[in-house]
């Protein structure tokens, strides 16, 4: 039987990525936010969501919970699981900056591997790898969602910091610690330093 991929042609598309920046007055990046639960993730996409559209720019939020009672509903949190998870995601934001889109993903993305290969996916100069460091202590102690106790009760399996690995950055574009600092001033600092990185 012929591979089936030699059926496949890309339709070569008139309106371009760079088209649709200048049209939005921005470039477009993924910012991956990286880090444990309850590290402050999902807040910080939220805030600088908040003020990027607030400025005129376009965007989109690509956030786990949400992706997975849709998209990704079928996969489990077992290794395997979590890689296509992350896969999927970084084709996800792939098309979203194609479409002139500045793409927020707030995931665990626990493993080096995954998120490097999420980078080649969608390109090192349009990925930025923001790592909310918290250390899982506190981390636990705020414990959200209440998914903290449930892993530790052993109600919830595979639970990143708790019975699967989580493997820090080693250079990431950006590090935030929300331990040491509070939210507001993390999301400042975000601020600033993508405003820089959008700009046309």
């Amino acid at each position: 039987m012929k591979n089936y991929k030699e059926n496949i042609i890309p339709h070569d598309h008139h309106v371009r990525r760079q088209d649709k920046e200048r049209r939005g007055g921005h470039k477009s990046k993924v910012l991956w936010f990286t880090g444990l639960s309850g590290s402050g993730k999902s807040t910080l996409a939220n805030g600088l969501e908040t003020y990027l559209h607030n400025h005129g720019i376009s965007t989109y939020i690509l956030d786990g919970d949400n992706i997975r009672t849709g998209l990704n509903s079928d996969l489990d949190f077992s290794d395997k699981g979590r890689k296509e998870n992350i896969r999927r995601v970084a084709e996800t934001s792939k098309l979203f900056i194609d479409a002139g889109v500045v793409v927020l993903t707030a995931f665990i993305s626990p493993f080096k591997e995954d998120r490097a290969n999420a980078k080649a996916v969608i390109g090192t100069d349009d990925f930025i790898e923001i790592y909310v460091d918290c250390p899982l202590e506190v981390c636990e102690a705020r414990d959200v969602k209440g998914l903290y106790k449930k892993a530790r009760s052993g109600e919830i399996k595979h639970f990143t910091g708790i019975d699967s690995p989580f493997e820090e950055p080693e250079r990431p574009e950006i590090r935030l610690n929300t331990a040491i600092n509070s939210l507001e001033k993390c999301l400042e600092e975000l601020k600033d330093k993508i405003k820089l990185k959008i700009k046309l």
